[in-house]
């Protein structure tokens, strides 16, 4: 059965052809070997620490935690040749969905660790199940969030207000460029960060479960997306020239150099702003995309969560080392590396450029980024950098609606079925 759904859903895993060395689950010597397989390299240096000092403070358990370069691709090779690693590190996209629908999670549903997550995570990592499934496969470690970043040095000088809703930011724009400095900077060179506005407006503009309504035949993208479509074009006048003439790191460098006095996208390019200009004094608010204050919500997700495999033999070990990474001060230390937003409750010190956002994240209103339910064969983010250099609204939503039908295809009959057998 989990073999069947896993070749049903594609996953590219047969594409792979490189080959791992192998090291499986189970105990060497007198120790319980536990293996961590995570996916971002950029915390390389903290997953080193966590490890060493997992080590050296526990005499029945041993910890190796690997965070390579492309981590996803080394992963499916290795579930191919069923080579699992007892713990992986991922985050709450598509690929978290397939891996629920593979059956080569475990249900970690008893793990007491999960009562001291934020429930807005718990809920968005349940919603991102092709088709709902009983039981908790992930536990929610770090997030981040995307809306605008601001100089709030610049707002404070010349008195702008923080906008609440689709007009008000609108009218900022205008006052902003009508002052002489740039609006917006965007990098949209690079086909992915088209995603960030897209996705902070597509929260208040689109309902959280587009992709599953459209799945069911209940929607198409084409009345989903319009007014989400139409918005972002209208943010394209208050940026740069050409903004695809720049990349991310030029937009990072632009806005920490005070290039513009917003930058649309996620808490993670902080610290490559800060890089730049360690002395830029950063602030952030939810991007305001309808003109309902009271439905305003913050675009956040998983950006990494721990995943036990159904393979691993040491549940128990797995679960103290879990405990271990949930610590207060291992995750303080994280957050303090990444800028991230932890998914635990508690007291946490935040870096100051989520200040505006903090009311939602304690609050637990919180929506997870659209893309995440998008398969990467789609390619979503080029087709959103060739819509903003077109302006084919029209044309734009046919071809998502199209596409969708072709890339989708198993998912679709996959829910279809499931929603057939449960009338």
């Amino acid at each position: 059965m989990k073999g069947k759904r896993f070749k049903c859903l594609g996953m590219a895993l047969c594409c792979m052809a490189a080959v791992f060395p192998l090291h499986g689950c189970g105990a060497a010597s007198d120790k319980i070997e536990i293996e961590i397989v995570q996916y971002k390299p950029e915390a390389a240096n903290y997953f080193t620490t966590v490890e060493e000092e997992f080590n050296a403070t526990h005499n029945d358990i041993h910890l190796t935690i690997s965070s390579p370069n492309d981590a996803m691709t080394i992963l499916k090779t290795r579930f191919i040749r069923e080579d699992y690693p007892d713990i992986i590190g991922i985050g709450g996209d598509i690929n978290y969905s397939y891996f629920v629908d593979a059956e080569i999670l475990t249900d970690v549903s008893d793990y007491e660790g999960l009562k001291e997550i934020n429930q807005g995570y718990l809920d968005i990592a349940e919603a991102l199940e092709l088709v709902p499934t009983e039981g908790t496969y992930i536990v929610p470690y770090v997030a981040n969030a995307a809306g605008i970043l601001y100089n709030r040095d610049m707002f404070a000088e010349h008195g702008w207000q923080i906008p609440e809703t689709w007009d008000e930011l609108i009218r900022l724009c205008e006052q902003i460029k009508g002052e002489g400095i740039l609006p917006f900077y965007f990098g949209f060179k690079d086909t992915w960060t088209c995603l960030a506005p897209w996705n902070a407006m597509a929260v208040e503009l689109s309902p959280s479960d587009t992709t599953k309504q459209v799945n069911r035949g209940e929607a198409t993208f084409a009345a989903q997306y319009k007014e989400l479509a139409e918005k972002y074009l209208g943010l394209l006048p208050y940026g740069p020239e050409d903004p695809f003439a720049y990349g991310y790191n030029d937009a990072c460098t632009a806005f920490a150099r005070g290039e513009s006095a917003m930058y649309p996208i996620g808490s993670y390019a902080t610290p490559q702003i800060l890089s730049v200009n360690p002395d830029l004094n950063i602030d952030s608010f939810v991007m305001p995309a309808s003109d309902d204050k009271d439905g305003r919500t913050l675009n956040s997700g998983i950006d990494l969560g721990f995943c036990v495999m159904a393979e691993c033999e040491n549940k128990e070990a797995a679960y103290e080392v879990l405990d271990f990474l949930l610590e207060y001060e291992n995750m303080q230390k994280y957050i303090d590396a990444q800028n991230a937003v932890p998914c635990k409750n508690g007291d946490f010190q935040l870096a100051s450029m989520l200040d505006g956002m903090l009311p939602f994240i304690e609050a637990g209103n919180m929506t997870d980024y659209q893309d995440h339910y998008y398969p990467s064969e789609m390619s979503v983010d080029a087709l959103l950098q060739t819509f903003l250099l077109e302006k084919d609204v029209d044309s734009f939503l046919s071809k998502f609606d199209t596409n969708w039908q072709r890339y989708n295809r198993d998912i679709i009959r996959l829910v279809q079925e499931y929603e057939q057998a449960n009338k």
